[in-house]
């Protein structure tokens, strides 16, 4: 049993929807019927960075060395609805009826489970994937109908425009890219059948794919960079297709779960674009000519590059040197200090005194900081000034980085004995030219630290050994 998916990727037709050239608009499918998709597929956000993407041995031009990686684009997301085998067939149509084929139509599969952020930076490779010259009427995952010809790994030059069939598991998501791979780019309508194959098809074709996703018609939630190309909603990829009399748009900008912005609405509003920075959950409302009502909702989050960025210190100068790290920002980070591996806590323990690096990486894959340099204020817990050339001082680290700080050194019973400040050496452990015996000294910092624009008195103490 075959299911087919009929899709007519327009470049420019007036009142159609579209299939995004961005897998972030992937368009929602299931296997229970057949639907038809009208597009323009025009590919005009660039998914990939050719020079990534023509190193990964799968979606590098392949058999024609003048092809085009995006070009009459089309994204779609489907959700394993049992455990199985599927594959599909894309089936090349004339522009016009009894016409040439002028599109040769090629894909790539991801999955299961990645985001889209992964394949645009090319940090998820397609599991399946074919880019060779199709020398029948079909490519895809399976057997070919044409020629019988069984899929295999794809080999770049094999003229093999099958792969293998995938075996799933109920749950998985994937998206899948087809695109116009020839050298025709004059913007001509071309179009393709999607037909789905394989075991689990052939079991239950109202299961094999989970028909609910395609309630999520206006996409996945979708995480997003500042400056990033516009996010395009479209009515038109509802299950009403297009029988739309009615369309209202509206958006919840503090996500506090009811809509408090309308947005442009009326019959013809099929398309809703979203612009970088306007984080919200975005809303559609459509009224058919039979009465019926759909409804769907996405929310879009845009992250920037980190920051701005600071670091709180927060035992001050007790027995270890810890920092927090603060971002000023929405994002989700991970922070790496002094070449470390990147961890999740903003919290460092026992940093060395003095300069360190720091490195915040947003995990959403919006930008990762150039290193910066950050002073702990830290002191040796013991010094020995023995003429060696080694802890032959005693000071405070970091002071240069506070305003007007001075550092009191003191004795067991509270005798003055040393005051340094930001410009001083240190202390060489003597008093009025005498070396003093080994013993704990005591010393207190007062500086003054700015917070909130002010600067604020601070009085810290503690003590350290002197030893001989």
């Amino acid at each position: 049993m075959r299911l087919f998916l009929v899709v007519f990727l327009l470049f420019a037709v007036e009142g159609y929807g579209q299939n995004s050239g961005d897998c972030r608009s992937a368009i929602p499918v299931c296997a229970d019927e057949a639907f038809i998709w009208v597009a323009d597929g025009a590919g005009d956000i660039d998914d990939f960075d050719p020079d990534v993407i023509r190193q990964t041995g799968c979606l590098e031009k392949g058999s024609v060395g003048s092809a085009n990686i995006e070009n009459n684009t089309s994204w779609f997301v489907f959700r394993a609805g049992t455990d199985g085998q599927i594959g599909f067939d894309i089936e090349a149509l004339p522009v016009s009826p009894g016409g040439t084929i002028t599109a040769e139509w090629d894909f790539a599969l991801y999955g299961p489970d990645v985001d889209c952020a992964s394949i645009s930076s090319g940090s998820a490779q397609p599991i399946r994937c074919n880019y060779e010259v199709n020398d029948t009427r079909f490519t895809g995952m399976g057997v070919n109908p044409e020629n019988g010809q069984e899929g295999a790994p794809f080999v770049k030059g094999s003229q093999n425009t099958y792969d293998e069939f995938l075996d799933v598991q109920a749950g998985e998501l994937y998206f899948l890219l087809i695109n116009n791979y020839n050298t025709n780019f004059d913007g001509d309508a071309e179009s393709y059948i999607l037909t789905f194959t394989g075991s689990s098809v052939d079991a239950d074709q109202n299961s094999a794919l989970d028909c609910t996703l395609r309630d999520e018609f206006l996409g996945l939630d979708i995480t997003a960079c500042t400056g990033d190309p516009d996010i395009v909603l479209s009515a038109l990829n509802s299950p009403a297709g297009p029988d739309i009399t009615n369309v209202r748009w509206s958006v919840d900008i503090d996500l506090d779960g009811t809509p408090d912005t309308n947005l442009p609405s009326g019959p013809t509003a099929f398309t809703y674009t979203v612009t970088s920075p306007n984080t919200g959950r975005y809303f559609v409302e459509i009224e058919t000519s039979t009465g019926q009502t759909i409804t769907d909702d996405i929310l879009i989050i845009f992250y920037g590059v980190p920051g701005p960025i600071r670091v709180d210190t927060l035992s001050d100068l007790s027995d270890s040197n810890d920092v927090e790290v603060v971002v000023l920002g929405g994002g989700s980070y991970e922070y790496s200090v002094n070449g470390s591996p990147f961890q999740d806590s903003p919290i460092f323990r026992d940093l060395p005194p003095g300069e360190n690096q720091l490195v915040v990486n947003d995990k959403n894959g919006c930008g990762t900081t150039e290193p910066i340099p950050f002073l702990v204020l830290g002191y040796p817990k013991f010094f020995t000034p023995n003429g060696d050339s080694i802890n032959d001082t005693w000071n405070v680290q970091g002071l240069e980085t506070l305003a007007d700080p001075v550092v009191f050194i003191f004795d067991r019973y509270g005798k003055l004995l040393k005051q340094i400040d930001e410009t001083s050496e240190g202390w060489d452990g003597t008093f009025n030219g005498r070396q003093l015996p080994a013993s704990d000294y005591w010393f207190r910092l007062e500086y003054g630290r700015v917070e909130g624009g002010e600067v604020v008195n601070n009085v810290i103490r503690s003590h350290f050994s002197l030893k001989r």
